[in-house]
């Protein structure tokens, strides 16, 4: 972990202007009717989970580049989560991914709580195989065609979720590569139809108060044709197994263009939302740094779901989801989580009774504009005062850097060969 005296030094240089800053745009909220103190108290609120792997260099599948001080297991990875959540004090839990964390759960609460985390959301892994692993996933995993195959599948998300049960988590997500690469590979219905069986086997071994979520995705590895491609197979899936099955949107899973704005109102709607993968992309399921291409995109979405908040049971899971190829990943995950406040903040700041006016009155131009005066408002003041207050740093960046962290590890922590393919 950073010493609190590198905070605090690097903080005392920045919070006389952060406090000029912030009091300066409380005036200006205060013109409009908001009150800057209620917003940073709602900012402070929220939390994102960052993901285990996401500390580790991705790649592609054309290479990977290994990066310097790479976390060599969960240990180091809760380490290196540790130091985000210390610094943004928005990342309070962290999401694992079995079997590549896999370890006592008594090892992992006892490191979590040195760190100070919690354990979001279980993640499985039968999209690829494993050493030992008896049957093989080249062909598909819960919707294979052999029944061992998918028994194994089955069995290896029931490990999940009793690892997750014993360290705190209540969900497990799904994501499968099942699929096909050439027409007529696979017939489409019975393909679906093993996937819901051995889904719903999954299903029925959930804790009362688990929740199931399924991730689509329109293409990779299966090129063809995939098996939960969009959001309404995925919401089709969520209704067939019941009450505890929710739909998972990941914003990169989607074709340029698509509108998942509308996606996550229609699934809120029907009460299937579950939760996020929050990233960026250009061309398609790039995983970029959150808000590094569509920060309105992804404004657009905080709209909708500030709007749900007003239902008191609206619980979605949000988690990052990002593939760091050529920035150091902690950073970068520092970065993401403050966008993804930054949008809840200004989604906050939304007039909703003007909106609903305009919405009602077909006034379309000033509609968009209601929207776009919560977009255009700097709200860094109130992330930066929000970390502040809570111990964290006033600029994360500069105070990684400052504390000397990456070549602290990197002096423990070989590089790995970047030899070969890397895609995450």
């Amino acid at each position: 972990m950073i010493h609190e005296n590198t905070i605090a030094q690097a903080n005392e240089t920045a919070v006389d202007a952060l406090r000029a800053d912030y009091n300066a745009l409380g005036e200006h909220l205060d013109r409009r009717g908001i009150n800057i103190e209620r917003i940073k108290a709602k900012t402070a609120t929220y939390g994102v989970a960052v993901p285990s792997w996401g500390v580790g260099t991705g790649g592609t599948r054309f290479a990977r580049f290994p990066g310097e001080g790479e976390p060599r297991d969960i240990f180091d990875k809760l380490d290196d989560c540790g130091v985000i959540q210390q610094l943004t004090q928005a990342t309070p839990s962290v999401s694992l991914h079995i079997p590549w964390d896999d370890a006592p759960a008594a090892d992992l609460i006892a490191k979590a709580e040195e760190v100070g985390l919690t354990f979001d959301a279980m993640n499985s892994n039968t999209f690829q195989d494993q050493p030992n692993q008896r049957h093989s996933y080249k062909f598909g995993s819960l919707s294979h065609t052999n029944a061992a195959t998918r028994a194994q599948a089955i069995e290896h998300n029931i490990a999940c979720i009793e690892l997750g049960a014993k360290i705190g988590s209540r969900a497990l997500t799904i994501w499968v590569g099942d699929g096909s690469n050439f027409p007529g590979q696979s017939n489409f219905t019975r393909q679906f139809e093993r996937y819901l069986d051995a889904a719903g086997q999954v299903y029925n071994a959930l804790p009362e108060d688990w929740t199931l979520l399924t991730e689509h995705k329109m293409y990779e590895p299966a090129f063809y044709s995939t098996v939960v491609q969009d959001w309404g197979t995925n919401l089709l899936i969520a209704q067939q197994l019941g009450d505890k099955a929710k739909c998972l949107v990941d914003l990169g899973h989607h074709a340029p263009n698509v509108n998942i704005e509308m996606i996550v109102a229609r699934l809120n709607q029907f009460g299937k939302l579950g939760g996020f993968h929050f990233n960026d992309s250009k061309y398609g399921d790039d995983d970029l740094d959150t808000g590094s291409i569509s920060p309105y995109r992804l404004f657009l979405v905080f709209n909708e779901l500030v709007e749900a908040e007003r239902d008191p049971n609206f619980a979605p899971m949000h988690m990052l989801d990002q593939s760091h190829n050529v920035t150091d990943p902690i950073e970068s995950l520092m970065i993401s989580a403050t966008e993804v406040q930054r949008a809840y903040a200004q989604a906050l700041l939304v007039d909703r009774t003007a909106l609903a006016g305009h919405q009602d009155a077909n006034d379309a131009l000033m509609a968009t504009a209601t929207l776009k005066a919560g977009f255009r408002t700097d709200v860094e003041a109130i992330l930066a005062m929000a970390r502040y207050e809570a111990g964290g740093a006033i600029n994360p960046i500069e105070a990684f850097r400052a504390s000397g962290y990456r070549a602290e590890v990197s002096a423990k922590r070989p590089k790995v060969s970047g030899a070969g393919g890397g895609i995450v």
